[in-house]
């Protein structure tokens, strides 16, 4: 998959889709940092935003879907 295509993050689209805000997206990106920072592991930021409560599963799956309808 070409990366030019992937120019749209999962935090902006989930943005655009009007499921976050740009402040909730802004914590999960925090919290992303802070862990990978720890031996802890790396997780994505639609866990994040879901183990937060800003996001759903069926969203976090919209959201995927909207993102690959931009690389195809």
């Amino acid at each position: 998959m070409p990366v030019e295509k992937l120019d749209k993050r999962f935090g902006v689209t989930a943005i655009e889709e009007g499921f976050i805000t740009s402040e909730q997206l802004f914590e999960a990106m925090k919290i992303q940092i802070a862990e990978d920072l720890k031996p802890i592991g790396h997780r994505l930021l639609g866990e994040i935003l879901l183990d937060e409560g800003h996001i759903t599963a069926g969203q976090i799956n919209e959201v995927l879907e909207a993102m690959e309808k931009v690389i195809k």
